[in-house]
């Protein structure tokens, strides 16, 4: 089942996110409904409190077509080492439509988290993987790439998506 995304600015988008006890069938079908929802964006990331729910659970692919996908579900994710080596992408954010900027992040990191199957599970992701893994757990954290940016251009992306909010709004009624 395809959920709505959250957009910004939406206070639930900046609580810190509880962890996940157990992996019930509850939450391994949410963890579905998100990878369904972030291809059908499409997008390569999501975060469940982009989709109203405040637990600790993110999913990812960061495949490209052709490229057969690769889909993650990440229970209670946690960074438990990082590079000092650092990237920058453009990033952007589903909750966030069409705006893009550069952030410098750690280039790679290793995760800690629980699988679908409430197994423990450990990867070290490299490049795109690791940035798209670190802008997820911020997530859940309560923070948005936007909040690594300037203040007048966090502001001026607010406002283009309090206006976006408006238009949608409108649109549906």
């Amino acid at each position: 089942m395809i959920r709505p995304i959250l957009i910004h600015p939406d206070p639930r988008l900046k609580k810190l996110c509880d962890p996940v006890t157990q992996v019930t069938e509850d939450m391994a079908k949410l963890a579905r409904d998100m990878l369904e929802t972030m291809y059908d964006a499409p997008g390569i990331g999501l975060a469940a409190p982009q989709v109203a729910v405040t637990r600790r659970l993110i999913v990812m692919d960061c495949m490209k077509a052709p490229e057969a996908p690769r889909s993650l579900i990440l229970f209670n994710p946690t960074v438990t080492w990082s590079s000092s080596e650092l990237s920058t992408y453009e990033e952007g954010c589903l909750s966030i439509p069409e705006q893009y900027a550069d952030v410098e992040r750690p280039n790679a990191v290793t995760v800690t988290w629980m699988d679908e199957t409430g197994a423990a599970r450990e990867e070290t992701f490299t490049g795109l993987w690791a940035t798209c893994v670190q802008h997820e757990i911020d997530h859940l954290n309560g923070k948005l790439f936007i909040d690594y940016l300037g203040l007048m251009k966090r502001q001026m992306i607010t406002r283009k998506m309090e206006k976006l909010k408006r238009e949608m709004a409108r649109g549906a009624r």
